[in-house]
């Protein structure tokens, strides 16, 4: 009997297809029945299935007993287009990991959900009016046939999707702790907000304006605890997109100041939003990365985010009010010859209950170059805050542009030298940043020299040059800045801070402020409060409802999940991209029926009548906690059982802060999701939810497959399939085009998708090939034609075990010789180390070395290297693994056999060449044993005939030994 088939392997010349005798050949056709035999077994015996030390997912106790490994993959989000190979890289290495430690006596928790909330389905629903969830629940069908035809080992019991109301009744129900909580300095931790309301009613802490409690209004404890809450609406500048009719996170917004997600621009306004306090743990947020296994670049981006600095805290009166500043060199105070506000400083804009400082005209003798042109500081003022809007945080902050700004009229005080200082606004302060204002020292500062070239303002020189430049800033082309030199020029009748440095100035000066109860030393951040609130339709709800009064109330648990409503219409209001001038329109504002509401809120006031948040969260909340919901899925009473908590999470030897033990993804995400989820867990932790004060231990970023991008003329990318190469030259329908490798995506025309690679080689040749292209946390080239590769490594597997022509188990029970011994178990200790380390594509070049050895001794194989390389292949390719384990004898599956476990004995070699020099030319190689001396090393080299002769009876001046692989004789 003979096979037609038309595999890479088996085609004739122009890939014609050829008879073979070999019907039971390792063809596409063969492991596309073998991938679909053993995916059903799995799935059916349960075999992924990680216990539980308690409850419903409860199972063998023996494994339970087991080390424990909680592995975990970034969420994906269920695309409509689907799976393309660059996806599954990290899946693919997180299964064979898995795989790796369930082999070698773990109890490996690996799974995987959808973070399904968010933009793109809300704006697939808008383009082609298809509801998101129908359209969402489509594509994560897809996408589980799709990981599914991988052979991704995961426990599908406790898979989630952010959009099932049993998952985000949690999301919500978490919010709501947040909600009711407060950060207490003094316990460094997270506490309910009672007990903060029971220090205001006891007048152990006073109220702001020292009233006693019991004398607010509802509306007025509600304004005092928004300051304490973790989770508070604020009237505060946000990130106003107009294009997507949305306010963004600073996070989501690019270095061109334009919004991540449809590259529209982002203006500043100013809009009652819900933030989340995490500048309380920016401390805790630091501190805390030192005992986390993550690439240092992580951890100094999140650092660099947070961006904490010591300084002092400044107070300039102006008028009957003060303008506060932070400063990192408060020993520059005298230094300080004018101020700048941001635009948007409530001194400014006059909001928030505070004065505007701009007053009516101009000061007398006010410099023409400060105006910008107007008859008075509030046209001024006015125009230059609508210039400064349509600008992003950025653009304002460039270095390279020039410099703009306009006096505001008033004048401040400088507290140490008493002069009167101008105050400027500047679209290079930012609000987000210290308190919105600045004690300008042009002298020694970059962009304050700058800006005072730019409107002739005055220079004091405060920290004496090292240079040559001289004591007059006038004279200078740029700042002097520097941390070893002097101060000068810094005295009045209370202190001096003459000829200290900069380290005992700044010391000096900062306890002088205090004693004048005009400032202190403070620690600033950079990091600020998370913009919480969307005004979209595809998130989910808050639990919140607000009272005739406007007064914010928590929905009670008993009210949760409370529930996205169905609308006609999903689309949040967008407005011309360029229009600033604009306000959001939710989508559920459009909802009378479910806005308004009458509820009995169970706090002993009965049915009254209340409006719904018609906000929704963002797509981060779904992702900040789900590692928590993986290890109890089904639970309906509880976040998560405490005893299932701390049995994976919980902090033990090595992780002290506890969290899931591997967890794979890309470095995009290193200050929005990971910043976010490490704020939650530490919540969740204070307020004794969970023992794991960290959400990820161990962190490792993978790199991205990369596929060539053709364009035209026109930079249109074209098809990568239909480009051709005519002598290094790239032509598309007969036109030139450029190749450039980038990403891969359906929009560059250059994605390949697995079920094309799984339909033509099989599952097993593309895991193979995607963990053999290099390094993990590299990026790499794909290329189809040589998947090719790994393919004929698994068919001479197949050859090294069955007989294509019979189907029949060829390995014999005779014992290997010692060279075959050799390389099993150098093969052996090798992969393990590879395995334990993800450096899988080594691992897969020692198993195709090992397996090369077997191909070339010609005869059968012995089964016991057969057994163990079919046990050193079954992390990277299951199904065929599990098939020969079958063929070979064994009913017990693949998957939690152990692994194999090299004997020393065997792993170091026999001997080894060493090479011997004379005056530096090779004379002779000598096997010698790998653990042999260097003095017997030298005796044997001496001693060797090629050696004598090539020193011709000369003496020896030097003999340099390495052993066991080199000698260097030096004549005399």
């Amino acid at each position: 009997m003979s096979e037609t088939t038309t595999s890479p392997a088996g085609n004739g010349a122009g890939g014609a297809p050829i008879e073979v005798a070999a019907p039971h050949r390792y063809t596409a056709a063969l492991a596309a029945d073998i991938e679909a035999r053993w995916q059903d077994f799995w799935e059916t015996e349960g075999t992924y299935e990680a216990p539980n030390p308690t409850g419903d997912l409860a199972g063998d106790a023996d494994v339970a007993a087991r080390p424990k490994k909680f592995i975990m993959d970034m969420f994906p989000y269920p695309s409509g287009a689907g799976l393309h190979v660059g996806h599954p890289l990290g899946f693919i290495a997180t299964d064979v990991y898995a795989r790796h430690q369930r082999m070698t006596g773990h109890n490996v928790l690996h799974t995987l959900g959808f973070d399904a909330f968010g933009l793109p389905a809300e704006q697939y629903a808008v383009q082609t009016g298809t509801h998101p969830r129908v359209s969402t629940e489509a594509n994560i069908v897809n996408m589980r046939r799709q990981l599914r035809r991988l052979g991704l080992g995961h426990d599908q019991r406790r898979s989630i999707e952010t959009i099932d109301p049993a998952y985000y009744k949690w999301t919500q129900w978490i919010f709501l702790q947040i909600f009711n909580s407060w950060y207490d300095p003094e316990a460094d931790a997270a506490r309910p907000i009672d007990t903060l309301v029971t220090q205001f009613e006891s007048g152990a802490r006073p109220t702001p304006d020292g009233r006693a409690w019991s004398e607010l209004s509802a509306v007025e404890r509600a304004n005092v605890l928004g300051g304490y809450r973790l989770a508070y609406a604020s009237d505060a500048p946000v990130n106003w997109c107009p294009g997507l009719g949305t306010v963004l996170a600073n996070e989501e917004v690019t270095a061109e100041g334009r919004s991540e997600r449809g590259n529209y621009p982002v203006f500043k306004a100013k809009l009652r939003q819900w933030n989340m306090r995490i500048t309380a743990y920016a401390d805790r947020l630091l501190n805390d990365l030192d005992a986390l296994d993550w690439p240092e670049a992580i951890k100094l981006q999140q650092r660099n985010w947070i961006g904490r600095s010591e300084g002092a805290r400044v107070d300039f009166p102006v008028g009957d009010n003060k303008i506060t500043v932070f400063t990192t060199r408060q020993d520059t105070l005298f230094g300080a010859t004018y101020m700048v506000l941001a635009p948007e400083h409530d001194l400014i804009s006059g909001s928030n209950g505070t004065p505007s400082i701009v007053p009516d005209a101009w000061p007398e003798g006010t410099h023409e170059v400060w105006t910008g042109g107007h008859a008075n500081p509030a046209e001024a003022v006015a125009a230059y805050r609508k210039q400064a809007a349509a600008k992003s945080d950025v653009e304002r902050q460039a270095e390279a542009k020039d410099k703009t700004g306009v006096f505001t009229g008033a004048y401040a005080t400088n507290p140490v030298s008493g002069e009167r200082v101008p105050v400027f606004i500047a679209d290079y302060v930012l609000m987000g940043y210290g308190t919105g204002a600045i004690m300008a020292v042009p002298a020694h500062d970059g962009r304050d020299f700058a800006f005072a070239r730019a409107f002739e303002l005055p220079m004091r020189c405060v920290v004496e040059p090292s240079d040559d430049r001289g004591m007059d800033p006038a004279t200078w082309d740029d700042a002097f800045s520097s941390y070893d030199a002097k101060i000068v020029n810094s005295s009045n009748s209370t202190i001096s801070l003459d000829g200290l440095g900069v380290t005992g100035a700044k010391e000096k000066i900062t306890d002088w402020l205090a004693a004048q109860g005009i400032g202190e030393g403070t620690v600033n951040f950079r990091l600020r409060d998370w913009l919480f609130s969307r005004q979209r339709y595809w998130g989910e709800p808050f639990p919140i409802v607000y009272d005739e009064d406007g007064v914010a109330h928590s929905l009670p648990e008993s009210m949760l999940p409370l529930e996205l409503p169905e609308v006609e219409d999903y689309s949040p209001r967008t407005f011309d991209p360029d229009d600033a001038d604009t306000q959001p329109e939710t989508p559920l504002s459009r909802n009378e029926d479910w806005v308004n509401v009458e509820l009995d809120l169970g706090d002993g006031k009965g049915v009254r009548r209340f409006r719904r948040e018609t906000n929704t969260m963002p797509n981060w909340a779904g992702s900040c906690w789900y590692e928590m919901r993986y290890l109890d899925p089904n639970n309906s009473d509880a976040l998560v059982d405490p005893a299932t908590e701390q049995y994976w999470m919980g902090p033990r030897e090595g992780q002290p802060h506890g969290g899931v033990d591997l967890y794979v993804g890309g470095a995009e995400h290193a200050v929005l999701h990971l910043l976010y989820a490490r704020f939650w867990s530490k919540v969740l932790h204070d307020l004794g939810h969970t023992s794991s004060r960290e959400p990820f231990h161990k962190l490792y970023n993978q790199g991205m497959i990369q596929a060539y991008v053709y364009r035209d003329a026109r930079g249109i990318a074209v098809p990568a399939t239909e480009a051709e190469e005519r002598d290094g030259v790239f032509y598309y329908e007969g036109g030139k085009v450029s190749r450039l490798l980038g990403k891969m995506g359906k929009s560059l025309k250059n994605a390949v998708t697995p079920d094309e690679i799984c339909a033509e080689y099989g599952a097993d040749t593309l895991r193979l090939y995607e963990m053999a292209m290099g390094p993990l946390d590299v990026s790499r080239p794909w290329d189809t034609r040589a998947v090719v590769g790994q393919y004929r490594l698994l068919q001479r597997l197949w050859r090294n075990v069955v007989d294509e022509a019979t189907g029949e188990v060829t390995v014999v029970d005779t014992e290997p010789d010692e060279a075959t011994l050799r390389a099993l178990h150098k093969a052996i200790d090798g992969v393990t180390q590879d395995m334990a380390n993800l450096r899988f594509n080594t691992a897969i070049a020692k198993v195709t070395e090992l397996n090369n050895h077997l191909t070339k001794t010609g005869g059968p194989v012995s089964r016991t290297v057969a057994e163990r390389l079919v046990l050193l292949i079954a992390p990277l390719a299951p199904h065929i693994a599990e098939e020969l384990w079958r063929k070979l004898g064994h009913s017990d599956s693949v998957v939690h056999a152990d692994f194999p476990v090299a004997d020393p004995t065997y792993v170091v070699d026999e001997t080894v060449t060493c090479v011997v020099q004379v005056k530096g030319k090779v004379k002779a190689r000598l096997e010698v044993a790998p653990t042999i001396s260097d003095a017997d090393l030298e005796a044997a080299a001496l001693a060797d005939q090629g050696v004598v002769a090539a020193l011709g009876g000369a003496g020896i001046r030097k003999v340099i030994v390495r052993a066991p692989k080199l000698v260097n004789i030096v004549p005399a």
